[in-house]
């Protein structure tokens, strides 16, 4: 499967805000970011005025790299939201929220949505008492995840690191066994990404 392997800070620079990709290093000083902020590449510090395209363009690509999807399988999220009842922006959001590994850094479990997807691939988290290492598995209402070795130290690593987290509500999680519920879905308001979802509407609806 094709994923990008290029510098991630790379990323935060060319959509001009934290994507938060690195775990611990984004809260640090040593974060790139906060050094140099302007796009990458040799123009990136013009400033350009994007066009209606660019502006949706831009918000696509920003949904799309703070969640670790690529082009073919956003489509399919995309197509499967217009399909489904509600607001196809949020449903959108609800998908990309319900994915594994993203409920396991949701819990806590990780620094980085990156390093939960590796904790899925590495069968390291069970799903209703089954090992599943599909990221992109979607939980549902009622499921229950948990570790499947409770001494794991990138997971240690996190729960010290995230003692005070926030867990949105539409999760519970029991942090002593290593144990979360999806209680429902979330609402837009519960989804903490500066993403205005209905521009990325629009751009596939063009």
């Amino acid at each position: 499967m094709a994923r990008y392997t290029g510098p991630a800070c790379r990323l935060c620079r060319r959509e001009g805000i934290k994507l938060f990709l690195k775990g611990t290093k984004c809260f640090s000083n040593k974060c790139p970011f906060d050094r140099r902020k302007s796009a990458p590449g040799q123009h990136g510090k013009a400033q350009r005025k994007l066009t209606e395209y660019g502006l949706r363009l831009r918000e696509k690509q920003k949904l799309k790299r703070i969640y670790g999807v690529l082009e073919r399988q956003f489509r399919r999220y995309f197509e499967e939201a217009s399909k489904g009842k509600g607001v196809t922006g949020e449903r959108l959001l609800q998908i990309l929220e319900t994915r594994l590994d993203n409920v396991v850094y949701r819990l806590g479990w990780a620094l980085s949505r990156d390093q939960a997807r590796q904790l899925v691939s590495h069968k390291k988290i069970l799903v209703n008492g089954k090992r599943v290492n599909i990221p992109s598995y979607n939980v549902k209402v009622g499921d229950i995840i948990e570790i499947a070795e409770k001494d794991l130290v990138p997971i240690q690593e996190a729960l010290e690191t995230f003692s005070n987290r926030y867990v949105p509500s539409w999760l519970e999680v029991d942090n002593v066994n290593l144990r979360g519920k999806v209680l429902r879905l979330p609402t837009r308001e519960e989804i903490d990404v500066p993403v205005q979802e209905q521009l990325v509407v629009e751009f596939y609806s063009r």
